[in-house]
């Protein structure tokens, strides 16, 4: 068989395959339209979006996948499947830590693919007024950073917020340093402040006499930066691309393995998936050992603990809640005797939710 046969052979075959692959992802649309329709007419479960039951399946196309498509390619891919199907159930509002272009949209795209409408806000506490004032379905809000540390802010507004955690999302961090064009001459550098500190050395390095100003996201430096003509943004490709600016340098952050955690806020309670975590507020008396009764119920009960962080509490001056994240749903037996033991210890305990641990 001469080459140019054996190429449209394939051609032929991968035409085919498109078919097949076609026919199949709208038989799954038809049958996300029909499971509305079920729900509809039994007048239950008003919830279209379950974090737990799309966690499972993605678990699974990653479990089964035997490649050459890595996993993390194959799970995108289904989200957006999965993403497109709901849509035609019911287009989702996703509100997110603004403006557009930031990290925090990103997760939100990755958490809920692309079909979903996303919408920017100006600070985290108008993230989480949104979805308490029901114009967005979920939220998305940034609470940590494996270089930096905790969003606080986040961890405050749950004190009184009545939403629950839905979900989580894990994204690796990539900076670019971008730029109007590849000629200027670099003054400054500007960037979210937790941005230039992810940066530090890289730029002590390579840009050891430009100004570092600090403003209020990367998306907002990219596009104070699309009008200057001596300044630089720290910020990530599609933000590049969404001011119209050329890439100078990849991936400057000094840690390879930058990662944020993201938060998914909603009204939902979320079902057990068989991978969970709980995130807890609680808050004792402010007297000896009362964090160490607080943490006995997890040790007694063999619950791994995997954050704890304390801010102080808004009642009293000097006094404190804890933020804890276990694993386990606390629907799980241990985790529920757990939480019922630390309840006699402690002054008071909020379940801020249980939701899937992020999926790759």
């Amino acid at each position: 068989m001469s080459g140019n046969s054996k190429l449209d052979e394939l051609r032929d075959r991968i035409d085919a395959l498109d078919q097949q692959i076609q026919d199949l992802i709208n038989e799954r649309a038809a049958c996300a339209r029909d499971v509305a329709g079920v729900k509809a007419g039994e007048n239950r479960d008003t919830h279209f979006y379950r974090p737990e039951r799309e966690a499972v399946i993605l678990r699974n196309i990653s479990d089964r996948n035997q490649g050459p498509m890595p996993d993390e390619e194959m799970v995108r891919l289904f989200r957006e499947i999965m993403s497109a199907c709901l849509a035609l159930e019911k287009p989702l509002k996703i509100a997110f830590l603004g403006p557009e272009g930031t990290f925090t949209q990103a997760a939100a795209l990755k958490q809920f693919g692309h079909s979903v409408k996303t919408v920017a806000m100006d600070g985290i506490d108008d993230v989480f007024r949104e979805v308490e004032a029901g114009a967005a379905d979920y939220g998305v809000v940034p609470v940590e950073n494996s270089t930096e540390g905790v969003i606080s802010h986040t961890l405050d507004l749950f004190q009184d917020s009545l939403l629950n955690i839905c979900g989580e999302v894990e994204l690796r961090i990539h900076h670019h340093l971008l730029a109007k064009s590849s000629d200027i001459k670099i003054d400054r550098v500007l960037a979210h402040q937790q941005a230039l500190a992810q940066c530090r050395g890289w730029l002590d390095a390579n840009l050891p006499q430009a100004e570092h100003v600090a403003v209020g996201s990367n998306s907002e430096a990219s596009r104070l930066v699309s009008e200057a003509t001596d300044a630089a943004a720290i910020a990530s490709d599609t933000a590049a691309e969404l001011y119209g600016l050329t890439i100078l340098e990849h991936n400057i952050e000094d840690e390879p393995d930058n990662t944020t955690r993201f938060l998914v806020i909603g009204k939902q309670e979320v079902l057990p998936s068989g991978n969970d975590k709980t995130s807890l507020l609680v808050s004792v008396h402010n007297k000896p050992g009362a964090l160490y009764k607080m943490l006995k119920p997890m040790a007694e009960h063999d619950i791994s603990m995997t954050r704890i962080e304390s801010r102080p509490s808004r009642q009293a001056m000097w006094e404190y809640v804890f933020y804890i994240d276990v694993e386990g749903h606390r629907e799980n037996a241990a985790v529920a005797r757990a939480l019922d033991a630390l309840e006699q210890e402690a002054f008071a305990v909020k379940v801020l939710g249980s939701y899937p641990k992020a999926v790759i």
